[in-house]
């Protein structure tokens, strides 16, 4: 596939130059994921090609019960060998799902919870070398648990799911003390605690649109 695309139009390049997209060619195409090479003008006249992972994209939620604990679980992630620490999250792949209403699925299917109140908390791109996934971080207040009846069942690696309230600033201990890596954990859990003792003023409401 050929074309003259600008992959990020409006942004600001320090030397005027415009990263127009020459061609791109896609190496794989999956559920999740798809793999894609683009060639680039670069500064200065040339070419570069750059490789990335096309992602569908991902929520993840800082759920806080009225005690100040945050529900952290631990997952098998198989690309690392082991188990993290991690907040409820999930995929942005239900067509027509706006990402709060994403977010309160995977609360519910992954720790049995629903919430009266969902904020945003913090955006991010999950690794920008090699991939264009951006994450939304929910605050999520005011829980309740979801009935018996209501249960998601789960399987595969969320099966193994072990669900722990931790004091939000034990949990900001972990993360310091490195205990803590996966990235949107890491962002949600020091963002909650920064929103929570300025008072809250900085949350962005559930709509806020996506940067960029």
């Amino acid at each position: 596939m050929s074309g003259r695309t600008v992959r990020s139009d409006g942004d600001t390049s320090a030397v005027g130059h415009r990263y127009e997209v020459r061609s791109r060619t896609e190496r794989y195409r999956g559920r999740i994921f798809d793999v894609v090479s683009e060639e680039v003008a670069m500064p200065g006249g040339g070419t570069g090609v750059r490789d990335f992972v096309r992602h569908v994209g991902a929520v993840a939620v800082v759920a806080l019960d009225a005690a100040g604990q945050v529900v952290l679980i631990r997952q098998y992630r198989h690309p690392v060998g082991r188990h993290l620490w991690e907040l409820p999250a999930g995929l942005t792949d239900v067509s027509g799902e706006d990402l709060a209403a994403a977010a309160v699925r995977e609360l519910a299917e992954e720790v049995d919870l629903t919430a009266g109140r969902i904020d945003v908390l913090v955006d991010l791109h999950s690794s920008p070398g090699f991939t264009n996934e951006l994450v939304r971080v929910f605050l999520a207040r005011d829980l309740a648990d979801v009935p018996a009846p209501q249960r998601h069942e789960r399987h595969d690696e969320e099966a193994d799911l072990q669900v722990v309230r931790v004091d939000l600033d034990e949990a900001v201990g972990m993360v310091l003390a490195g205990e803590i890596t996966n990235a949107s954990c890491v962002a949600g859990l020091l963002a909650a605690a920064r929103a929570r003792d300025t008072g809250w003023s900085a949350l962005r409401r559930p709509d806020a649109p996506l940067p960029g």
